[in-house]
């Protein structure tokens, strides 16, 4: 025999050999089969020094497949969320400090501890929840199905109640949902809020889709629709703005600001530099201060010279009112258009101004959401265009007419409403009467409706905070966001096609371990356990 086949039959038992455990799970918890044997084949296979180095595909799969995979995937899917979310975060906050803060000037911070730091909390935050969501999901599952065999019947005769909850058809889809405490994991500011109330606002939608599936709202009119939230919206979010600026979202303020021309007057060129102008948000709290005061009449400092003209509360916006048109009747329109004593010409010239620059930007957006779908328009140019110019014209005249009215609807009650007639609620009215604008858009605005009740139920629970109608509940955004998560997954298990987006549903299949699909394409779905004791 010669000395080749002696060493060569030596080596066999080495290559049987068992690979060290922690090796075997890292590997497992780290790619699964499949995507090795795509990495061997396009990659490491190529290399000839890796490739003895490293597994045979089929050598793997024997490996990852020789445990319960079901645990593995979810671990690897968490692993990954966390490092797609971790980087994520790093790749904001280095786009933040270097391109959008770069002429900002520079504070010194001090150095966060790594489990403080809230790009760490939310990724372990996110990455818990996926994980335990599919864990938990599974042991519901296989509870339910040991609790229904013949073998679990005593145990279903002494605990009746106990049985039914755990034996439902919704006992994972419920049980998996409280995977959503994991939230508290991330520290409770802003944007913990803002995930907790974008959930329940999903929920509350999905719940009307279900609701309209069973029929309920067969006979509804033509106008009924989502774009009714809109003037409830408009309407607190306004109000809050004059009152309440600290419970209202300040990107939406400065955008109300920015396109609200021919109202907030700016500082002239020519004024000079050493005398005090009031700002934009000067005039706003001004105008708070004249409705608490009963909305009172102007007089003129050009035509009563030597009297006083501004109670002293207002004294703030007297370089605006001072040379006010003397045919002004009332001291709101002297601060809002001082140089013309027409509200109805005030509110066209608004128009004029307004349109064109909204218009250009809502063109922009427009065109960069459409730049995917260009196929349609080398397939039809003109209809696509079309469309794009509908779009484009449908949104400018709501958002137009939503800020312009709810500034003008402010001389339009003063010479409807007498003076001390809901001085303050009336800009409530006037949002309202603004957010009418919303049935343009009634169609296709469902999204927005819906974002901007995200942000009146965000400024409205702040606002009762303030002022003490209500109690805040410690931790409540989570438990908030567990009942919400819990309503949307009873309803996919329920009714997949209650849950009204492609990607929602496909996202519910990740969370619930059942990958990238959506069930609500599904043939007979929904339909395999109604025989199911439950």
């Amino acid at each position: 025999m010669s000395s080749s086949s002696v060493s060569s039959s030596a080596n066999r038992p080495e290559q049987k050999e068992e690979l060290d455990p922690i090796v075997r799970n890292a590997l497992r918890y780290t790619i699964s089969p499949r995507e090795y044997q795509l990495l061997h084949q396009y990659l490491l296979s190529r290399a000839p020094a890796v490739r003895k180095r490293t597994l045979p595909p089929k050598r793997y799969d024997a490996i990852a497949n020789g445990g319960d995979d079901y645990n593995a995937a979810a671990i690897r899917a968490s692993l990954r969320l966390a490092v797609a979310a971790f980087s994520g975060l790093k790749a904001w906050d280095l786009v933040k400090t270097k391109l959008l803060a770069r002429d900002a000037p520079k504070r010194p911070q001090r150095p966060i501890p790594v489990y403080k730091s809230p790009n760490v909390r939310l990724t372990c935050s996110l990455s818990l929840i996926l994980l335990f969501h599919r864990l938990l999901r599974r042991f519901f599952s296989r509870l339910r199905e040991s609790l229904l065999t013949q073998e679990a019947k005593p145990f279903r005769r002494r605990n009746p109640r106990i049985s039914r909850s755990l034996t439902s058809r919704l006992a994972p889809a419920i049980g998996s949902s409280l995977a959503g405490f994991f939230l508290a994991v991330y520290p409770g500011d802003q944007l913990r809020i803002t995930i907790a109330i974008y959930i329940f606002t999903r929920a509350l939608e999905f719940s009307y889709n279900y609701i309209e599936e069973l029929g309920y709202f067969r006979n509804r009119p033509p106008w009924f629709g989502s774009w009714m939230l809109m003037p409830v919206a408009c309407g607190q979010l306004l109000h809050a703005f004059v009152f309440d600026r600290d419970c209202f979202p300040a990107a939406y303020g400065k955008f109300i600001l920015d396109n609200s021309p021919e109202y907030i007057q700016a500082r002239p060129g020519g004024y000079p530099k050493h005398l005090k102008w009031p700002s934009t948000f000067d005039i706003v709290d001004n105008l708070a201060q004249i409705s608490k005061e009963g909305w009172p009449s102007f007089t003129s400092p050009i035509m009563f010279p030597n009297s006083e003209t501004l109670p002293r509360s207002l004294t703030a916006i007297a370089p605006i009112t001072s040379p006010a048109h003397p045919a002004i009747k009332h001291l709101s329109c002297a601060l809002l258009h001082p140089n013309d004593p027409s509200c109805l010409r005030t509110y066209v010239s608004y128009w004029i101004q307004a349109f064109p620059k909204v218009a250009r930007l809502f063109s922009m957006i427009f065109t960069a959401l459409s730049l995917p779908r260009y196929k349609s328009f080398l397939n039809s140019p003109i209809s696509t265009l079309n469309k794009l110019a509908k779009n484009v014209l449908r949104m400018s005249i709501f958002i137009c007419g939503a800020i312009g009215t709810s500034w003008g609807s402010i001389c339009l009650l003063q010479n409807i409403f007498p003076r001390n007639f809901l001085p303050t609620q009336r800009w409530f009215i006037g949002g309202f009467l603004g957010g009418m604008w919303a049935f343009l858009e009634r169609k296709n605005g469902r999204g927005n409706f819906l974002y901007s009740a995200r942000m009146s139920i965000d400024s409205l629970w702040k606002v009762g905070v303030k002022r003490g109608w209500w109690r805040g509940i410690k931790n409540g955004d989570v438990l908030l966001f567990v009942v919400s998560l819990a309503t949307v997954n009873v309803l996919y298990e329920v009714a997949p096609t209650s849950v009204s987006s492609g990607v929602a549903r496909k996202g519910l299949g990740v969370l619930r371990g059942e990958g990238w699909i959506d069930r609500a394409t599904l043939p007979r779905v929904g339909q395999a356990n109604d025989g199911e004791e439950g």
